[in-house]
C-alpha cells in the first residue's frame, strides 16, 4: 500500500494568517469590502491556476476542492482547472442535501468525459445546522446521515448503467439512469466521526477520512470503521485531513507555527471558540477537545500541532518539523492503515513547494510513492529556501475542510 499525496485548492481565499479565512468584513459575500490584513489574496481563476500547477508539477496526485457558503463553486471551479492541467485530480466537495442524486451521477459522468478521468468526489453530509439551512437543509444531525445513506445507494444504481429504481425515506426514483456511465467510476471520499455516520461509510464508501487525530485516536476510528465494513462484506481505504508546516530544520518549522500564535489574541480565540463549540459535527468537536482552547500544550502529539484549530473549524491540525520529521509522522499514519494525505498550508501555493521539495523526496526514498521522481527533485535550494518558491515572506498555515 503505497501513499497518496493530495493538496488544498483554497476557493474561500488564501493568505498568511489563521485569524479569519478569508479576510473579508462581510465574511466574503461582497468582495470588495476586504479586511486590511496583509497578505490576503482573493480566490480569482489565475491564483487558483498556480496553485494547481504547482501541485501537479510537485507530484501530487489531486487536489481538495471544498464547499459552503465562502468558496466558490467546487464543480465550475475544477471542471475549469482541467483545461490547464494535464494529470492532476479533482476531488471536489460537496453536499448530497443540495442536488439530486440523480444530477449529481449524470454530473460526474460528464465531468470524466471532459477531464478525461480526473475526477474524485468528496461527499460532505455536513456538522452545522445554519450552514444547512442557508440553503434550505432543515433535517436534523443523524437525519442527514441516513440521507447521504440513501443518496449514495442511488448514485451507485445509476452508474450500473442500467434503469435504476429506488424507494427511500428520502428519495423515490423511478428508472434513473446516465446516458453513459462515468469511466472510471469517481472514487468517493467521505467523512464523519458519529455513530450515525459510520454505517454510512461502511455501507457506500471507498475512502474514509479523518481530521489529524493522534495516531491512537485515528487507529481506533479505522478499527471502527473496518469492522463494521467486514459486517457488510465490504473493505473501505483510508485517509487523512492534515495541515503541514515543513522546514529545512525542526526549529525553523517551529518558529513558523509559533508566528502564527502571533496573531491570536485571547478575544479572537476566545469567540473563535465559542462559535466552532455550537458544531453539532462529531469530528468538531473532537478537534476541538484536543486543545481546550489552550495555548499551553498545543503540541498534543509528536510533531502533530493544534494551533490551527484555536481559530479554525474542520482540520485543526499541522504536522509541524523537519522534512524528515514530517517523513516520520506520515510513515507512522501510514503504518495504521491510512493511505491518502490530504494537505494544506498557507500560503497554499508557497507550503506546497516546501512539502513537495521537501518532504515527498524523503517519502521516496523510503519506498512509500509510487509515482516518479517530481520534475523539481534536485533542484538546489537557495538561501535555505526550496529554489522555486518565492522568497521573503513568512509562510503560515490557515484553515480549509
Amino acid at each position: 500500500m503505497s501513499v497518496h499525496l493530495h493538496w488544498f485548492l483554497p476557493t474561500g481565499g488564501d493568505g498568511r494568517t489563521l485569524v479569519d479565512r478569508h479576510a473579508y468584513t462581510d465574511g466574503g459575500i461582497r468582495r470588495d469590502r476586504i479586511t486590511p490584513v496583509s497578505g490576503v489574496r482573493a480566490p480569482d481563476i489565475e491564483y487558483l491556476a498556480q496553485i494547481a500547477k504547482a501541485a501537479e508539477q510537485l507530484g501530487f496526485e489531486a487536489v481538495l476542492t471544498p464547499t459552503g457558503t465562502w468558496c466558490e463553486d467546487a464543480w465550475l471551479t475544477t471542471v475549469a482547472l482541467t483545461q490547464v492541467t494535464e494529470r492532476l485530480k479533482f476531488l471536489v466537495a460537496f453536499r448530497p442535501g443540495e442536488i439530486s442524486p440523480v444530477l449529481a451521477a449524470q454530473m460526474a459522468a460528464t465531468y470524466q468525459r471532459i477531464s478525461r478521468g480526473r475526477l474524485l468526489l468528496n461527499v460532505v453530509t455536513g456538522g452545522d445546522s445554519t450552514e444547512q439551512k442557508r440553503f434550505g437543509d432543515h433535517l436534523g444531525h443523524d437525519q442527514r446521515y441516513a440521507r447521504t445513506d440513501e443518496f449514495l445507494q442511488v448514485v451507485r444504481g445509476v452508474w450500473s448503467g442500467r434503469p435504476s429504481d429506488f424507494q427511500g425515506a428520502h428519495y423515490q426514483v423511478e428508472g434513473g439512469l446516465t446516458a453513459l456511465p462515468p469511466d472510471p467510476l469517481p472514487p468517493i471520499f467521505f467523512g464523519g466521526s458519529s455513530a450515525a455516520a459510520g454505517p454510512v461509510a461502511a455501507r457506500n464508501v471507498d475512502v474514509y477520512l479523518t481530521w489529524g487525530e493522534p495516531p491512537e485516536q485515528v487507529k481506533e476510528k479505522i478499527d471502527w470503521i473496518r469492522g463494521l465494513a467486514e459486517q457488510e462484506g465490504r473493505t473501505v481505504r483510508f485517509g487523512i485531513r492534515l495541515h503541514t508546516i515543513s522546514r529545512d530544520s525542526s526549529k525553523e518549522a517551529w518558529a513558523t507555527a509559533d508566528r502564527l500564535l502571533d496573531d491570536l489574541d485571547p478575544d479572537t480565540v476566545a469567540a473563535a471558540q465559542q462559535a466552532l463549540g455550537k458544531s453539532e459535527s462529531v469530528g468538531q468537536q473532537r478537534m476541538l477537545a484536543l486543545h481546550g482552547g489552550s495555548r499551553d500544550k498545543l503540541e498534543i502529539a509528536p510533531n502533530l500541532w493544534a494551533g490551527v484549530g484555536l481559530v479554525r473549524g474542520g482540520a485543526g491540525t499541522a504536522l509541524v518539523g523537519s522534512h524528515a520529521e514530517v517523513a516520520d509522522r506520515i510513515e507512522e499514519y501510514h503504518a495504521l492503515g491510512v493511505e491518502h494525505f490530504v494537505l494544506s498550508g498557507y500560503p497554499h501555493l508557497e507550503e506546497a513547494y516546501w512539502f513537495g521539495e521537501g518532504v515527498r523526496p524523503e517519502l521516496a526514498a523510503r519506498g512509500l510513492l509510487d509515482a516518479g521522481p517530481s520534475p523539481l527533485e534536485g533542484v538546489p535550494a537557495a538561501n535555505g529556501r526550496p529554489a522555486s518558491a518565492p522568497g521573503g515572506a513568512p509562510l503560515l498555515v490557515a484553515g480549509g475542510r
